[in-house]
């Protein structure tokens, strides 16, 4: 596919990177020129010095031909402008566009009203707000991931040593009688990416995603021996940009206590006219003094949300040092996400890779209903619709070759009906089906959904 991306910004150039390891063409816009050098260096992509709000600029870098344009400066204006053109300037099948003012839901009523086809508004933040808000009261749970509707459900906890399962096999976890529709999807394991089968064992330290159904979630909680906080009560937020401000925006509507802290006085200031009941703290949320001022021991939640990854994880030890019993870091930088894990931080979630996943739906092939990647991209959760002619209708999962590396972990029907298969399942046409994947093995998944009328019958 030939992309078109305005913008060659961090997340910009981490989008990129993506679709060229996936076989695109992609050509990018951007107006600094050190910047475009380094794209250059880094990126085998053709790059375009100049301003994406530009005709000129625009037509010089192939808007006529691109099939799919993305708008990912970092001006929400120059993105809203640079979409106008592409759709009265080019045939692009698909237009993406990243807006970052909490106006956002407001702006996709107005590109309605104005009739300017926009594909998708990426703002990763609300996506983030809420996987926020799903764990905040589970401080044994790092990440909670909606599938079908909400219907599916994905977790992910560590292994401690003192974790009853620990050392035990899958499938001695699943001699101990777990509940229903349950699997262990994936494990990490330092820099290992481990899609599991019956005879692998947890250590600890590892990292486990476990999918199950909305039905089923609170049952698989009790079986790992997860408990759930009564209630969230206190929450200390470091960073006051919109993130920040977002979610404590939310908490202030729960009726949590909350307190900001932020190094800029002038957006203390700002903060303190957007929030109603919020304490907002002038200060360094890295410093253990700050922290113990603001009595940090026993917050049922920390969230350090700052615009960089190192003020994060070092707000976050501080945190756990003095006991919050939650913590949530922002990490934007993939090869931090691993290390993070490892020091003990609950959550780790990433803007960009959020971004990135909004976008990729839009550039593969078949029915890719939502694409969820995890750590530094090595594994996936893609959620696809199964096509009227692809090879795997209407056989059972026991005799389908999946890519070495990929397992059915869920499927919902289109009657409503959700389970997390067996071998003795069959996919039929219109099915959701959600797979667990390595990296590698993405394109030959996604080929098997295709509709393929021509393919011999029976073939793998």
């Amino acid at each position: 596919m030939r992309i078109l991306l305005a913008g060659g910004g961090e997340g910009a150039a981490l989008i990129a990177a993506r679709l060229i390891r996936e076989g695109n063409q992609v050509t990018i816009i951007e107006q600094d020129e050190a910047r475009c050098q380094e794209l250059e260096e880094h990126l085998d992509a053709k790059i375009v010095h100049g301003n994406a709000g530009s005709i000129r600029t625009l037509r010089k870098a192939g808007l006529a031909d691109a099939e799919m344009f993305i708008a990912e400066t970092n001006s929400d204006e120059v993105n809203l402008l640079s979409c106008m053109i592409a759709q009265a300037k080019s045939s692009a099948k698909v237009k993406l566009v990243r807006i970052r003012t909490h106006e956002f839901g407001q702006w996709e009523h107005v590109l309605s009203q104005m009739g300017l086809h926009v594909d998708r508004i990426i703002h990763p933040e609300t996506s983030i707000m809420r996987r926020i808000m799903r764990v905040l009261h589970l401080p044994g749970v790092s990440d909670i991931i909606d599938f079908a509707d909400g219907e599916i459900k994905l977790f992910s906890m560590n292994v401690d040593r003192n974790s009853w399962f620990a050392h035990k096999t899958v499938e001695e976890l699943d001699a101990a009688a777990p509940p229903k529709d349950s699997l262990i999807a994936m494990i990490f394991r330092g820099p290992q990416v481990i899609i599991p089968h019956g005879a692998q064992r947890l250590e600890p330290g590892d990292h486990i995603y476990i999918c199950t159904t909305r039905a089923n979630l609170e049952a698989v909680f009790e079986f790992m021996g997860i408990q759930a906080q009564r209630s969230v009560r206190r929450v200390v937020i470091v960073g006051g940009h919109q993130l920040g401000i977002w979610v404590a925006q939310e908490l202030e509507r729960s009726g949590v206590s909350v307190k900001l802290i932020e190094r800029d006085a002038q957006r203390c200031e700002l903060i303190s006219n957007i929030l109603d009941k919020a304490l907002v703290i002038h200060g360094d949320g890295t410093n253990q003094q700050t922290l113990e001022e603001e009595n940090i021991v026993g917050a049922d939640a920390f969230l350090a949300l700052t615009r960089d990854d190192a003020d994060n994880i070092v707000a976050s030890l501080l945190a756990r040092r003095l006991g919050a019993h939650k913590i949530v870091a922002l990490i934007n930088r993939l090869n931090y996400l691993p290390i993070v894990q490892r020091l003990g931080i609950n959550t780790a979630i990433s803007q960009r890779l959020t971004a990135v996943d909004m976008i990729l739906r839009y550039a593969r092939k078949g029915r890719v209903l939502s694409v969820t990647t995890f750590r530094e991209e090595e594994a996936e959760a893609i959620e696809l619709i199964a096509a009227k002619g692809s090879s795997i209708i209407d056989r059972k999962l026991r005799d389908i070759r999946f890519p070495h590396g990929a397992i059915v972990g869920a499927i919902k029907r289109p009657n409503g009906y959700v389970c997390v298969p067996r071998g003795n399942v069959a996919v039929h046409e219109g099915d959701q089906v959600i797979f667990f994947t390595l990296e590698r093995a993405v394109p030959e998944l996604e080929s098997a959904f295709l509709d393929t009328p021509g393919r011999r019958k029976g073939a793998a």
